[in-house]
């Protein structure tokens, strides 16, 4: 319950058991001061306007006409609340504290409501009030009705409630619904409203059958059926500046206007009267009255604040509601501190005349959506049923609602103002009335441009003048005609003058009346809050009852508390260490013993001394860091035997929020973690899997049907892979030749390994490519697969047989030139191959050359005497000496060139040597 109330911003002290007792104290020992409002003093008055202004700045809404009593008790409340002295200087804590803004709105919201408040109105309701309003209602008819400050929507729940019972009891089988719209400043209770979700507190006010009925019971209360919660459209709304539902049949209105000044109730009055249509009904909350506003309205039960819609509409005038403030405008310091500037008589004139002469009018952007209303535009405009839309053709009455858009597009697209003449509206009443509607798009200021002033002008019904003038001839008077005339002058004179001094009295009379009936609401506004005040003390009463309950239970809580630890140690599976500040064992869990060598009697042991399993040794200087910084550390660490711990080390906090040592807990985490190297293996397969270069088919080892086929099979043969998947691999076209049949599969499972070189397989375009093709068969959570790899070597054997084609082809020159050829190994210096021209000019056999260094051939070391010399020649490439003379086996000396290139062979340097016969081509 505490943390409920918490959340929902309900108290307004927040402290351990222990301190509530003296805060409460404190809290009554600050006397609220509830003034008068003809006794709030200069200084309060400033304060207090600026304290407005603030709310109006920060919530857009404005508490001007609300009463100053009404405004500082609650004022006062927040100040105790803080233990603030003077009112200014809270509006510096509001300055400071934008949060305690939001606080004192919702306080100033009083939302006190429940379900069927004061019994005896909705009795009333139900046995008479809503059958004689729907008794002569047509088949089909919709019925709708406005519940103004419906806080968290008990009242209109409980309308809705009473609708249906008057339905099922006295008209049944009969089409008619009821649409019900409530409204609320507060868009936290708003939204609490949608939910129609209530605590079990409502059995007080709700009947158990009505419970049964048209509740649905939940875990911590009950929910509204949704056939009552289709009824209602809850929605944010302004009553004082935002435009009211219309035609409607009821209208509630239950301790709202107690809290306002009397020109605003007359006001919200009159435009109560302009929403009900003729027969409606209006509900008003016990300490509230129309007083001299009553004209438009019937008494129905004075006591129960029940009235009737007349057909007398009140008066038309303007009301003058604030409209809707701009959001840009902020407020400073300076401006919170210094004295109020009095405006100019220029400024003040043009409000008076903006406000209570100009014609009616709307602020909307290039959408049509409204920004500002200026004066009444009910009789042009009205909101649309279900969700609010701003928007002025959507609002727009009938006759208006064909001609502005055409109108709207033309403004938008010139700079003249577009003027639609005597267009006529039809009313809430069902009359029709004439207009003048002005629409021109704004160019300055610049904060105004694009946007576009729609202005509306009554107009007289348009009489046909006649055409021709009629002439006429008054004949003479004659005298007595005239005399008589005279007199008839003077006695209308007379009786004019009479009927003004009578209509003098009259008002003096009704200004007396008026002031007395003020008078009657003032005192029975101070019951009504005299009634709160007395409410409050109540609750606070309760409060500390409730303190005194919880202190007293608080030693067995306690001790129930300590068993349950008890319990909860005993049975928990995580691995848990209490050690004290010296880290020395307090308690632990029996899991403990899974990772550390511990004893039942081990309590009392330093820490360090206990042998653990655990890769971590730095878990004491941890623990040291965590009693030293307070600072929480968690790590990951593994066991020798391969387990896996997620190890959390954080302070040990009282109740009273000292630090008592540290807590170790050791949650096993060896399952996920294998689960995470599995899911790790699983993806680095799949990458390889979906990227290999060659094509991969898992198998069903025991079904032979195809489980998965790779990107890269699914290209090289041209077959979709719906065509392999869940298919038989004997079914399959390409693989026919490699399992034929059943048996052939059969053969394949039982060799577990199966390698064919050179396989040919057709595509699905009947290419033939040759493949290589491996199977193996493994496990794979626990369900056995093949896998078969195919490669394609198509293009490796068509460049292995080009190569033994190349291969071929030099070996035969190598063998037939007519030239010495011989091969050197870059790095080594050594012979690697001789050609037999070589052999038989020299004399000397192949083996005598091969695998020897070329500065150790004798016939060679007048070219490379050493290896020193064969090091610079592997720089000087490539290499010609001419006429060089060697001397063969024989002794014969022969004159030969010399030529060495440098090339790389598979990424190693090989030298190629010629020697040609110089005297032998010289003797030819």
């Amino acid at each position: 319950m505490p943390l409920n109330a918490t959340e929902a911003v309900l108290v307004d002290i927040v402290a351990p058991v222990e301190e509530l007792p003296a805060k409460l104290i404190t809290l009554l020992q600050h006397t609220l001061e509830i003034q008068k409002d003809s006794d709030i003093n200069v200084k309060n008055r400033s304060s207090l306007q600026k304290i407005i202004i603030l709310l109006r700045e920060h919530t857009g809404h404005d508490f001007l006409l609300y009463k100053k009593t009404t405004l500082m008790r609650r004022i006062e409340r927040r100040k105790g609340v803080h233990q603030l002295g003077s009112t200014e200087d809270y509006v510096h804590f509001l300055q400071e504290n934008p949060k305690e803004i939001e606080l004192l709105f919702k306080e100033l919201l009083i939302g006190v409501t429940s379900f069927f408040r004061d019994t005896a109105v909705w009795d009333e309701l139900t046995s008479t009030i809503l059958p004689e309003l729907i008794k002569d209602l047509p088949e089909g008819y919709v019925l709708r009705a406005w519940i103004t400050a419906c806080s968290t929507g008990e009242e209109a729940y409980s309308l809705a409630i009473a609708f249906k019972e008057v339905m099922e009891s006295t008209v049944k089988h009969r089409n008619i619904t009821l649409q019900i719209f409530a409204t609320d400043l507060d868009t936290d209770a708003i939204e609490k409203a949608r939910r129609g979700f209530f605590t079990t507190n409502i059995i007080v006010d709700v009947s158990p059958e009505r419970i049964s009925k048209f509740f649905n019971v939940e875990v911590d209360g009950y929910r509204v059926i949704s056939a009552i919660r289709e009824m209602l459209v809850f929605a944010p709304h302004n009553v004082i500046k935002d435009p009211p539902f219309t035609k409607l049949n009821i209208l509630m209105c239950r301790n709202m206007l107690i809290y306002m000044e009397p020109p605003l109730q007359k006001k919200l009055i009159e435009l109560f009267n302009y929403s009900l249509l003729p027969g409606g009904i209006m509900v008003l909350g016990s300490a509230e009255a129309i007083a001299r506003n009553n004209e438009g309205f019937k008494v129905l039960d004075g006591k129960l604040k029940l009235y009737k819609r007349t057909k007398i509409a009140l008066t038309s005038e303007l009301t003058g509601f604030p409209s809707s403030f701009s959001s840009n405008k902020t407020i400073t310091k300076e401006m919170t501190n210094t004295p109020k500037v009095v405006e100019n008589i220029q400024s003040l004139a043009d409000q008076i005349l903006l406000q209570q002469f100009a014609p009616a009018s709307v602020l909307v952007n290039d959408r049509g959506d409204i920004l500002y209303i200026t004066g009444r535009t009910g009789k042009y405009l009205e909101p649309v049923a279900g969700k609010a839309n701003w928007n002025i053709h959507v609002m727009a009455r009938e006759g208006l609602r064909n001609e502005l858009p055409n109108a709207f597009q033309k403004a938008l697209e010139s700079t003249e103002a577009i003027n639609l003449r005597n267009i006529k509206i039809r009313n809430s009443s069902g009359d029709f009335n004439y207009v003048t509607i002005t629409i021109k798009r704004i160019e300055n200021p610049d904060q105004l441009k694009g946007m576009v002033m729609i202005v509306f002008k009554d107009e007289h019904e348009i009489v046909d003048p006649l055409l021709s003038k009629q002439k006429t001839t008054k004949s003479n008077l004659s005298s007595r005609h005239k005399e008589l005339e005279a007199e008839l002058k003077q006695s209308n004179e007379d009786l004019l003058t009479s009927r003004e001094q009578m209509q003098a009295s009259q008002e003096e009379l009704k200004s007396i009346n008026e002031e007395l009936q003020s008078t009657n609401e003032e005192l029975q506004s101070t019951n009504e809050e005299l009634t709160t005040s007395k409410e409050e003390m109540q609750s606070l009463n309760e409060e500390l009852q409730t303190v005194n309950a919880e202190l007293q239970n608080k030693l067995s809580d306690f001790e129930l508390a300590n068993n349950d630890m008890k319990n909860l140690l005993n049975s928990t599976e995580i691995a848990t260490l209490f050690l004290d500040k010296e880290l020395n064992i307090r308690r632990f869990t029996d899991a403990v013993s899974k990772i550390f060598k511990i004893r039942s009697n081990d309590s009392g042991r330093p820490f360090t001394d206990l042998v653990n399993d655990l890769n971590y040794p730095s878990m004491d200087n941890d623990a040291r860091s965590v009693i030293k910084n307070l600072t929480p550390i968690q790590n990951t660490i593994g066991t020798k035997d391969g387990r896996w711990y997620n190890v959390r080390i954080m302070p040990y906090r009282t109740l009273d929020d000292r630090i008592d040592g540290i807590v170790i807990t050791f949650t096993d985490i060896t399952a996920s973690k294998k689960a995470e190297e599995a899911l790790l293996m699983e993806n680095r397969y799949r990458r390889l899997f979906e990227s290999a270069k060659d094509g991969i088919l898992i198998l069903n080892e025991e079904t032979g049907n195809i489980m998965d086929v790779n990107p890269y099979l699914i290209e090289m043969l041209g077959y979709s892979y719906e065509q392999f998947v869940e298919k038989a691999i004997w079914e399959i076209g390409p693989f026919k030749d490699i399992v034929a049949n059943k048996e052939k599969f059969s053969e394949l499972k039982k060799k577990k390994f199966v390698r064919y070189e050179n396989l040919p397989l057709q595509t699905a375009k009947g290419k033939e490519i040759k493949v290589e093709f491996v199977s193996t068969s493994y496990l794979v959570n626990n369900k056995k697969v093949i896998q078969c790899i195919i490669r394609d070597i198509t293009e490796r054997k068509q460049i292995e047989e080009a190569l033994a084609l190349v291969e071929t082809r030099y070996h035969h020159l190598f063998e037939s030139a007519k030239e010495g050829i011989f091969y050197i190994d870059a790095l080594t210096g050594k012979i690697t191959d001789v050609n037999p021209f070589l052999t038989q000019l020299l004399g000397h056999s192949k083996e005598e050359f091969v695998n020897k260094p070329i500065w150790e051939i004798n016939f060679l070391k007048n070219i490379i005497s050493n290896k020193d010399m064969f090091k610079e020649l592997k720089q000087e490439k490539p290499v010609n000496y001419e006429k060089v003379q060697i001397e063969t086996a024989t002794g014969k000396k022969i004159n030969v060139d010399f030529t060495l290139n440098m090339y790389i062979v598979d990424n190693h340097e090989v030298m190629q040597c010629f020697i040609r016969n110089f005297t032998f081509l010289n003797s030819k």
